[in-house]
């Protein structure tokens, strides 16, 4: 919830308390279990840390879980199950959960990809932060939601900060 909700306010707060509001597809977190010196940890660290606000579905952590929790992302993380646990702990700890009121399906060619925007479609997300970027390419306009590599999530976050 954005400053502005709590209080009452006039345009120049709405300035002020810019939000940027993100969706992580799995490849973006998985990459930053993988590399702790990519822009995929940066921004999940940034989302951590609340800089923005992340977006999550029950579906979503599902498929997140079942990913992350694959025997070589687990060799690759140097992570153990109950670590992806508390990772994902923390993650629902801090971002805002969307509720699917409304269904997609399908649009896109991939149906995890369906299950990313509808995500960002259904909590008013800014972007959708991927490396699939041509795969959420040919809808996401009509939804009005950004599709960025996670360098440009960096990159945007930055800027705004």
């Amino acid at each position: 919830m954005a400053n502005h909700d709590l209080i009452g306010c006039n345009i120049a707060c709405d300035i002020l308390s810019f939000d940027v509001r993100l969706v992580f597809d799995t490849t973006t977190v998985i990459a930053a279990i993988r590399s702790d010196a990519g822009a995929s940890r940066r921004v999940l660290v940034a989302g951590l840390e609340r800089r923005f606000t992340m977006l999550v579905s029950v579906p979503l952590l599902i498929e997140y879980e079942a990913v992350m929790t694959q025997q070589e992302h687990l060799v690759a993380s140097r992570m153990s199950v109950a670590d992806v646990a508390i990772l994902l702990d923390a993650v629902v700890a801090v971002a805002e959960r969307v509720a699917l009121q409304f269904l997609w399906r399908p649009l896109l060619s991939d149906a995890d990809d369906d299950m990313v925007l509808e995500t960002a479609a259904n909590g008013r997300a800014d972007a959708i932060v991927t490396f699939n970027r041509r795969h959420f390419a040919p809808v996401t306009g009509q939804f009005g939601i950004d599709v960025l590599s996670p360098s440009d999530a960096v990159y945007r976050l930055e800027k705004t900060s």
